[in-house]
């Protein structure tokens, strides 16, 4: 009986020995853990530190021709013309990438942005700029053909589909660069129709606007505005795409809009 029972003792402190060492062990391990996570955002916050200590920006910018420049006489485009602006403005140095692609849709931006060093650039960037979906609406200027209005809806749909997938990739990619997306003005203002034309813009600018209020730190800078009076004054010789004039006004827009934020994170 006596030996019955030191069995069962036995066992019993076995068991709290194995508890024991199983909790021991479950704590060292979230201890490391929590260390190993502490690292690596202590790293990441140092890291930006010591980016913006070097006084360097980078901008990523993406999309269609008008990111790309076209129509520009100096091939700049507004990404380069806001590149000289902010170099003037601070005393950082700007590294551009430029990665637009002239026709660019919405579709095709997503499936750019699973290429790996285009996600490679998007997370190493600072500041990033985008203009897309005049493609997606004008169709190379298709859309006056009918003005039908449940056909542009129907795209309208689709394309602010893939923009909440942009913005998300982008925003999964990288939590803190602040994003500019440049919105869409009318470049048919000036002909017939321009009254319908005109708000089927504003609607598509506002929609997008709408989508992009949905996340952190991305921006939607209305265009409509600057060219709503005199557009062909400011149209390349295609009368689409805007001339170096054109480009030059956005740049200007856009560059108060980034010089605004660096101040606000160095007064922080």
């Amino acid at each position: 009986m006596k030996k019955y029972t030191l069995t069962i003792v036995s066992a019993v402190s076995i068991a709290a020995t194995l508890l024991w060492l199983f909790g021991l062990g479950w704590t060292l391990q979230d201890q490391f853990t929590a260390n190993e996570k502490f690292q690596k955002q202590k790293e990441k916050t140092e890291s930006a530190t010591s980016k913006k200590e070097d006084g360097n920006l980078t901008i990523f910018a993406l999309g269609d021709s008008l990111t790309r420049g076209t129509g520009d006489a100096d091939g700049k485009g507004y990404v380069g013309y806001l590149s000289e602006r902010l170099k003037k403005k601070s005393e950082q140095d700007i590294t551009l990438f430029n990665t637009a692609i002239k026709g660019e849709t919405s579709r095709g931006l997503l499936k750019q942005l699973r290429q790996s060093e285009i996600q490679r650039q998007v997370k190493q960037a600072d500041v990033i700029m985008m203009t897309i979906g005049g493609n997606d609406l004008f169709q190379q200027g298709k859309v006056l053909e009918s003005l039908d209005k449940n056909a542009i809806n129907g795209k309208k749909q689709i394309y602010l589909r893939n923009i909440k997938n942009i913005y998300k990739q982008l925003r999964e990619l990288n939590q803190d660069a602040v994003i500019y997306h440049v919105g869409l003005y009318n470049p048919f203002s000036n002909l017939q129709d321009a009254k319908t034309t005109s708000s089927i813009v504003r609607d598509w600018n506002f929609q997008t606007a709408e989508t992009a209020a949905q996340f952190n730190n991305i921006v939607y800078v209305p265009t409509f505005d600057l060219f709503q009076l005199q557009v062909e004054n400011y149209l390349y010789s295609d009368q689409f795409h805007l001339n170096t004039e054109g480009y030059k006004l956005i740049a200007e827009r856009v560059a108060s809009l980034v010089h605004f934020e660096q101040e606000e994170k160095n007064d922080e």
